[in-house]
């Protein structure tokens, strides 16, 4: 088994790209989109010719929806999945945040008279931004200080009362859940284990029982129960006493050069609880240590070989880019390529930086 190749090809960074961004958001059945601007370009990487607008353009067209399904964290899911993936995985979400809801002085009566005071005024699909609907919950008495506001919009969301709509300007907006997806017919819990676990083995593979309890929020044995449904389906491979699953026709091709910028919280980054394999031994200690993983990375054949970050300036991206040792002649120009397709996704030229140098 080779992982990285594996992993590459699942998460399509490598092979085939996808034609549209909801097909992205269906393969992997929930993108972590808490940085808003990278998980576009998070979808766009793996969608054919796509740009930061036309990524928008599925938001803005419902086809893909930005919520908080599970961890706590916002992920973008498919419209159909929304409210079978919040049925299953919010629970016990919900559960843990009781301590902190107490801390803050939200009870079920706060969320239930919120809920109502959204629904008057989001309906007809009105679209709200953050600060508008805290001054909804202020003007009502509903105090949205010391984050207590937040903790009320991803209730709500958990809650499927809301969720968020397209932007306005620079601003996020939240609609009303109801209006925004079709209803949807709700499907059995064991169903949903399965679906669950297909969808994580086959876009995250070769993968481990415990990457999945990581990345769903589920118990070890519901993930288990997922899992066992949907076993015969995948392929299994032991490495060193563990389980890895992946999808029956599991590839593992060696292949040329290749380079990606991966955006923070990538779900090749993000989507495994033993991260071991993104990065060589020798090169962790020389990532940011409070950004670390997770942050903007560069990645070089699939391991992660340095950190990058953007500004704009005279209408043009400026990518600055450090590296933890040179690269190959091919695979400098593997990293080309990829710096050029973040230029084609933001319709920027692209002025890249390195070491305090500038180059077109």
């Amino acid at each position: 088994m080779n992982l990285i190749l594996q992993r590459l090809h699942n998460q399509h960074l490598s092979g085939m790209p996808f034609a549209t961004p909801e097909e992205v958001v269906g393969w992997f059945g929930a993108v972590q989109a808490q940085d808003f601007l990278g998980s576009l370009w998070a979808i766009g990487m793996r969608a054919k010719n796509a740009t930061e607008a036309s990524v928008e353009q599925a938001i803005a067209e419902r086809k893909i929806i930005r919520t908080w399904p599970m961890r706590s964290t916002l992920h973008f899911v498919s419209p159909e999945d929304v409210r079978w993936m919040l049925k299953l995985l919010t629970p016990r979400v919900i559960a843990r945040s009781q301590a902190r809801y107490r801390q803050l002085e939200l009870d079920d009566t706060v969320f239930t008279r919120s809920s109502r005071l959204f629904e008057k005024a989001l309906r007809d699909g009105k679209q709200l931004a953050r600060s508008a609907l805290y001054e909804v919950l202020n003007a009502a008495g509903v105090s949205t200080s010391e984050s207590r506001g937040l903790h009320i919009l991803a209730r709500l969301a958990q809650d499927g009362v809301i969720c968020f709509g397209p932007r306005s300007g620079k601003q996020q907006t939240f609609v009303l859940l109801d209006e925004w997806v079709a209803p949807a017919m709700q499907i059995e819990r064991e169903t949903a284990l399965a679906k669950l676990a297909e969808r994580y083995f086959n876009s995250h593979g070769p993968a481990t029982l415990h990457d999945f309890v990581w990345w769903s929020g589920l118990t070890v044995g519901e993930a288990r129960t997922g899992l066992e449904l949907v076993k015969t389906r995948l392929v299994e491979d032991r490495v060193n006493g563990k389980s890895y699953w992946a999808p029956l026709d599991a590839q593992s091709q060696k292949q040329s050069a290749i380079a990606h910028l991966l955006p923070p919280y990538d779900e090749y980054t993000i989507g495994y609880k033993d991260r071991s394999s993104l990065i060589d031994p020798a090169h962790a200690k020389l990532l940011d240590p409070v950004r670390s993983i997770f942050s903007s990375t560069i990645l070089s054949n699939g391991r992660i070989m340095g950190g990058w970050k953007r500004t704009f300036e005279k209408e043009a991206v400026v990518v600055a880019h450090k590296l933890f040792a040179r690269l190959k002649p091919a695979d400098e120009r593997a990293l080309g390529g990829a710096l050029r397709q973040y230029g084609r996704f933001l319709d920027l030229p692209i002025v890249v930086k390195t070491n305090g140098e500038s180059r077109r």
